[in-house]
């Protein structure tokens, strides 16, 4: 867990945004009957293997990066640092402005 994937932030940016490319792709490609059925997997702690419901897997999966995104938020504050705002409101209102124009 201690090892350095990204030498830079820019390239942790860039295989940050290829990776959420990914993600959406994955979740575009969906049909119901897929989100209906199951996953197998196991987990990188044992080789256990596991069969899940994709829906509520989907979501813990979405849910999970919330708690990240406020594990970082909390260490970024905590050392006295800048922030961004991460409350889902300011979010959806941020979104909702229309784009300005040069």
């Amino acid at each position: 867990l201690d090892a350095i994937l990204f030498e830079t932030f820019d390239a942790l940016r860039a295989a940050r945004v290829a990776e959420d490319a990914r993600i959406a792709a994955y979740a575009d490609g969906l049909n119901e009957t897929r989100i209906a059925g199951t996953i197998s997997y196991r987990r990188l702690s044992g080789p256990e293997p596991f069969v899940q419901q994709l829906a509520p897997a989907l979501a813990h999966w979405f849910n999970h990066q919330t708690h990240h995104r406020g594990q970082t938020h909390a260490l970024l504050t905590g050392l006295g640092q800048p922030s961004i705002e991460l409350d889902l409101l300011f979010f959806q209102r941020e979104q909702a402005k229309p784009a300005s124009s040069p």
